[in-house]
């Protein structure tokens, strides 16, 4: 879809073909939104359904199908949650549509009418395997993960390379018991990612996080055991007395830049690391480092994929807080992106609907609804003209409250602009009298809310402001845009 409307805003495409309304969108203010962009860029949109020309008639009818396809995507994932809940509830396998490591899912189709895990032999022998070594060997997750790379093991995807978070999440699968959890968590929406996901430049449309269910909320469905239980429960305590070591040993964040650090050779991030200083005088001394995650070769099969040198955390983060510190010491750069966003706002699709008029349109229409209504009561129209009559009305009600809700976020984002804008000279004066006394915690979350991501290459690094630097020329104007960078050296 992304690549469409680029190609459509190049004008590369005259014509656009798509079976029906609802495979072009499930949700109707896309799809409005959609044409409308199709159309300014001189498109046609030829559907194969059902041919809609550009008259009223065919309009309402593109309205109509887009607020059931709507309706029809909700009741579709409705009913197959609750199909899929009622299945477990009823100790169906079912319910699951991929089995765990060491077994193998059969649907109904190939299970004689009813779903089973299956258990694969090989599987199930290195499964045992990993329960044993952390149960009654008391090994590490890495040693778990070197032992299974030793072995010839093979992941799902088919790769040799384990990782020590998929060995804990098999551990505490109750699956290997003979009971596997349905429900054990949900999805909510959380904040958006720091950095963006390597190879998807733009960033998650549904931004959410995974919350684990209360156990009370859990349903069990049998299936055919692997593991013995008392050689579950010495591993659970075993990952207790990790946990609680771990956790005496960790001394806090050490990272102002975790989660925003990432390598512009390879595109995968760097990570925080500590080794021991070379310096004989100081051997006992450990310095921190910023290592690509590339460049671990243990992570793809024993060859490395980059060649990114580490970076002192020490150098790059004062680079870093040097440069976040000379912005906000310079109020006047960010009230101009500020103020830039305000006119965007204002004129860059168009001027902003007044909620006013937008509420009175409503209730207007609301009023003809009602009365719509109360004639085909009385029997003044008949069905034929109520039906089509009712729809048009409800699709228009839907734009305008669709367009009042847009209205009124453009509203209060304008009026915080506004405030922010009014109010920078005033925060400029308390940050300079403030930034010297911050502790590692208030440096970490400014550095968060202006820096979107840190890209490292060799000694070079490139900071990317959420705000724009300043428009003065200065000595690397040449490399890159100057209202998206600014570059800096550090030492290794």
């Amino acid at each position: 879809m992304e690549r469409l409307r680029d190609a459509l805003a190049s004008g590369l495409i005259d014509r656009i073909y798509v079976l029906a309304p609802d495979r072009l969108a499930r949700r109707h203010a896309h799809q409005v939104l959609l044409m409308e962009e199709f159309r300014r860029a001189g498109s046609e949109v030829v559907f194969l359904n059902h041919p809609i020309g550009g008259t009223a008639e065919d309009d309402l009818l593109l309205q109509i199908q887009g607020v059931v396809a709507e309706y029809e995507r909700t009741k579709i994932l409705e009913r197959g949650r609750r199909g899929r809940r009622h299945a477990a509830r009823s100790g169906l396998v079912s319910a699951f549509t991929t089995a765990p490591f060491g077994y193998r899912y059969v649907p109904k189709g190939l299970g004689g009418g009813v779903a089973r895990f299956e258990v694969v032999a090989e599987e199930a022998r290195f499964v045992r395997l990993m329960f044993a070594w952390v149960g009654l060997e008391r090994v590490s997750m890495r040693e778990v993960c070197r032992r299974l790379r030793e072995a010839g093991c093979l992941t799902r995807r088919g790769a040799t390379n384990w990782y020590a978070s998929t060995i804990r999440g098999m551990l505490v699968n109750t699956a290997y018991i003979g009971r596997a959890v349905y429900g054990h968590n949900h999805y909510v929406s959380g904040p958006p990612r720091l950095r963006r996901i390597r190879g998807h430049p733009q960033p998650p449309r549904r931004p959410g996080k995974r919350v684990a269910v209360p156990k009370e909320d859990w349903i069990e469905v049998p299936v055919p055991a692997l593991v013995d239980p008392f050689v579950f429960e010495a591993v659970q305590t075993q990952l207790s007395e990790n946990r609680r070591h771990k956790r005496e040993s960790c001394k806090g964040a050490h990272w102002l830049l975790q989660g925003l650090t990432v390598c512009r050779r390879c595109g995968y991030a760097y990570y925080g690391k500590t080794a021991p200083q070379s310096d004989w005088t100081t051997s006992k001394a450990v310095i921190g480092y910023y290592r690509c995650l590339g460049s671990d070769g243990y992570r793809f099969d024993g060859a490395a994929i980059c060649d990114n040198a580490p970076v002192r955390s020490d150098a790059l983060e004062q680079a870093v807080w040097t440069r976040v510190r000379a912005l906000l010491e310079q109020p006047g750069r960010v009230a101009a992106e500020y103020q830039r966003r305000l006119e965007q706002g204002r004129g860059g699709t168009g001027e902003i609907d007044d909620v006013t008029q937008l509420d009175r349109q409503i209730a207007s229409l609301n009023r003809g609804i009602g009365r719509l209504i109360d004639s085909y009561a009385e029997g003044v129209i008949d069905r034929p003209e109520f039906e089509p009559r009712i729809a048009g009305l409800r699709a228009r009600l839907s734009q305008l409250r669709e367009r009042r809700a847009v209205a009124a976020e453009a509203a209060d984002a304008e009026r915080e602009l506004t405030l922010i804008i009014g109010r920078l000279e005033e925060f400029a004066i308390k940050i300079r009298q403030g930034l010297d006394d911050l502790d590692w915690s208030g440096k970490r979350e400014i550095i968060r809310s202006l820096v979107r991501r840190v890209e490292i290459d060799a000694n070079h690094v490139e900071i990317v402001f959420r705000v724009p630097p300043t428009p003065e020329p200065t000595p690397y104007d040449d490399a890159l845009p100057r209202e998206t960078w600014q570059h800096c050296t550090v030492g290794r």
